[in-house]
């Protein structure tokens, strides 16, 4: 039987499953890769909407306030919105191991052991089935492609990545998606790559199934895809090319292909409009690195030269039309499989708000991601190769050239100007979350800093 509770935000005193599950998630919930609100005192925890899957487990959206800490790109939410899938037992497996987030001690669930359902194989075996069957649990939706089946009995393991969200995969043939910072709207990961199957784009996975809520509000939760087996991530394929001290230069050029055969597909599938003012550009950018300056005082020293890098926008030419992008665009976005590149996960930067992730921008934006992305994998041995990665941002912006029609590096001052926006983002980034890696942005902003870099 299915069991709906919605509940207002409010404290974590109030009666209902959160007088069980309160204290035990406020532990949990910080250790959570994906969970946005490390450096914030999680202030409150309220129940938005909790289902009862399948007997013994439990899907709830919850409410994470937090204390406020200004951010670039405008003033933070006072907190969060989270999917999370429980397992709640009387009797538990002594097998939970990692899965295992405590005994509720109050409360109408006192005395059960709760665990999170993705890590337990019975659980994500019984949310496939979910995914199978198309249909409503309370207020969730399930709903997929018809032309594609997906087999029963599918094995489940749970992908062990550094990322935003969590994955499982089901017999190397699918893999699940769950998004865990949930906000109002459709994801752009299911809403592009569905466009992209449409217009025949070949780089990117098809959904075949999804799921959603209409409760308290839209929203998209995850999205089944097909796996690609025996595929690498970009990123593990520059450290390896790196390692054995071999060229990444023709790989390097096919991903600049493949980029523009996306970024053609999607001006095709959806509107395109003329760059934005320059001006307007730039002082976003402007404001973006001030505030980022105020947190990182390594900044500081470098701030009057980048903001020369903003203010050249101005008198450049305007680029390509702003069209729907990536939005997060690096080496971990991207796979190969055999002679082929794939680009995957188009959600977006998380902690940007969705209305801008599902907004048009200039596909400047997402070259200049790959760019820093070649310059990170350069650094991560020493000796630094910086001409490895000089080559293989040459080769990239050559093999989009050939096919979008156009030559980022002809673009050089808009392209010096989203490159260090980006490195702007990734030394607040790594400031907060890997100060070890900070050295590796740094390095950039020392180089953009200086006119005509």
């Amino acid at each position: 039987m299915q069991k709906t509770a919605i509940a207002r935000p409010g404290r974590t005193t109030d009666a209902g499953p959160m007088a069980s599950l309160s204290g035990l998630l406020r532990e949990w919930l910080p250790r959570q890769r994906w969970f946005a609100g490390k450096d914030r005192p999680v202030t409150d925890l309220a129940l938005l909407s909790m289902t009862e899957l399948f007997p013994g487990c439990l899907h709830l959206l919850v409410h994470a306030g937090h204390s406020a800490v200004p951010s670039p790109g405008g003033a933070p939410p006072a907190g969060d919105c989270y999917q999370l899938l429980l397992g709640v037992r009387q009797h538990p497996s002594p097998r939970l191991g990692r899965a295992l987030i405590g005994r509720a001690e109050e409360g109408p669930l006192a005395g059960m052991t709760v665990f999170d359902a993705l890590q337990d194989p019975r659980s994500a075996q019984l949310l496939l089935e979910r995914l199978r069957h198309p249909g409503a649990a309370g207020p969730l939706r399930f709903e997929g492609d018809p032309a594609v089946p997906v087999p029963a009995g599918l094995v489940p393991r749970l992908l062990d990545a550094e990322q935003s969200n969590s994955s499982l995969v089901y017999g190397d043939a699918f893999i699940l998606k769950l998004f865990r910072r949930i906000q109002p709207g459709v994801n752009p990961d299911l809403e592009l790559s569905g466009a992209l199957a449409g217009q025949g784009c070949r780089r990117v996975p098809a959904p075949v199934a999804w799921f959603r809520t209409t409760s308290p509000w839209e929203a998209t939760l995850g999205v089944l895809q097909p796996f690609l087996r025996n595929a690498s991530d970009g990123w593990t394929l520059a450290l390896s090319a790196l390692a054995s001290g071999d060229e990444f230069t023709a790989e390097a050029r096919q991903l600049g292909r493949a980029t523009a055969e996306v970024h053609l597909a999607l001006a095709s599938a959806f509107p395109s409009r003329a760059h934005g003012e320059n001006s307007r550009m730039a002082a976003a950018m402007t404001e973006r690195l001030e505030l980022a300056a105020h947190f990182v005082p390594a900044l500081q020293p470098h701030v009057p030269g980048l903001r020369t890098a903003f203010g050249a926008l101005a008198g450049c030419d305007p680029g390509p039309p702003d069209q729907r992008i990536h939005g997060d665009l690096h080496l971990g976005q991207v796979l190969r499989a055999g002679r082929e590149w794939f680009v995957i996960d188009f959600e977006g930067e998380p902690s940007r708000p969705l209305a801008e992730r599902r907004g048009v921008h200039s596909p400047v934006r997402d070259i200049a991601g790959m760019l820093r992305s070649f310059d990170y994998a350069a650094r991560q041995r020493r000796p630094w190769r910086p001409e490895w990665a000089r080559r293989c941002r040459e080769a990239y912006c050559a093999g989009y050239a050939s096919l979008a029609g156009w030559d980022p590096r002809k673009k050089h001052g808009l392209l010096r100007a989203y490159e260090t926006d980006r490195a702007v983002y990734e030394v607040l980034y790594e400031a907060r979350h890997r100060p070890d890696w900070l050295p590796v942005p740094m390095a950039a902003i020392e180089r953009l800093a200086v006119r005509g870099a």
